[in-house]
């Protein structure tokens, strides 16, 4: 499945309450003050919905930066394209 960046950043922008155009290859949980215990099982589920995959354990405490996440997505076949 491919989707575009752009979905994705829309994604953790409505979870973390931020403006899309802050969001990079440098967004993790260290950058992020609402990227909180909570905040993170609401994108890994929100991620899980939208996609119709389920992650593992493992990659779920591994989904802590935007490269991560694009990455993981990718080992479920979720490839990530730019633009709209």
């Amino acid at each position: 499945m491919q989707i575009s960046e752009d979905k994705l950043k829309r994604i953790m922008a409505d979870i973390f309450d931020i403006d899309v155009s802050t969001i990079d290859d440098s967004t993790s949980v260290d950058t992020v003050s609402a990227w909180d215990s909570l905040n993170h099982l609401n994108l890994v589920l929100a991620l899980e919905h939208e996609f119709n995959i389920t992650f593992s354990v493992e990659q779920t405490v591994q989904i802590l930066n935007y490269p991560l996440i694009k990455a993981i997505l990718g080992e479920h076949g979720v490839s990530i394209g730019q633009g709209q």
